[in-house]
């Protein structure tokens, strides 16, 4: 599946736009490539820069520190996930289906091989669930939300919780559930892999499995009187 995915970026997230040039394109594709494979708390500009053949100069005139640029590419994961909910969901009308379908989606791996962009979206699935919760869990998390730089996760919550007020408008906790799915997911993942006692799944390690307990989840919550 072809797509044409493209988003603004939140300008107080870097110095100087990636975009713009090729060096910065290469920051960006460089990054997701070694936080994926080293983790956040190794990766550093100094070695980013030896990947892209620059200076760590050249790279603090992009971004001032690694975690707005973690921010960075977190972001756009995340809206790019809310543009595969838009346009995976649009020819669905079933509220049962788009909420199956829409679990489908975030538990990514499965569907990662299929879809074509700028950016490796596999290894930004695996930096999501590894890395993800360390762009708010920082003592810097109310100032970086003055400045919306988590509006993506939020924009992609909101969606969700309208498609669980779809599904049952009296349900009071969309926003909440919303939230919860989409950690749930990534943590679920997580300790499948890498912390088994922790989950009820198989050693085929199958996502299809999280999708199961998601989905038994959300619907025992939205089917709720």
């Amino acid at each position: 599946m072809q797509v044409d995915f493209k988003v603004k970026m939140n300008e107080k997230l870097y110095i100087k736009n990636p975009e713009g040039t090729d060096i910065g394109k290469q920051i960006i594709k460089s990054s997701v490539t070694l936080i994926a494979a080293l983790g956040y708390e190794v990766f550093t500009f100094k070695k980013l820069a030896a990947e892209i053949g620059s200076t760590e100069a050249t790279v603090y005139r992009y971004f001032e520190n690694k975690h707005k640029l973690l921010i960075y590419i977190i972001d756009w994961y995340w809206a790019f996930i809310e543009f595969q909910v838009i346009f995976q969901l649009n020819n669905i009308t079933d509220p049962t289906q788009k909420i199956k379908k829409l679990i489908d989606i975030l538990v990514w791996e499965d569907n990662a091989k299929t879809v074509f962009s700028e950016l490796d979206v596999q290894s930004l699935y695996y930096i999501a669930i590894a890395e993800g919760s360390k762009t708010y869990l920082s003592k810097e998390v109310d100032n970086h939300n003055k400045d919306f730089l988590f509006k993506p996760y939020k924009d992609l919550c909101s969606r969700i919780a309208f498609l669980f007020k779809d599904y049952n408008p009296t349900y009071k906790y969309p926003s909440s559930l919303a939230s919860t799915l989409v950690e749930t997911a990534h943590m679920q993942y997580y300790f499948m892999h890498h912390l088994p006692r922790l989950g009820d799944y198989s050693k085929k390690k199958s996502p299809k499995e999280i999708e199961a307990f998601l989905e038994h989840i959300v619907f025992g919550a939205l089917n709720t009187k």
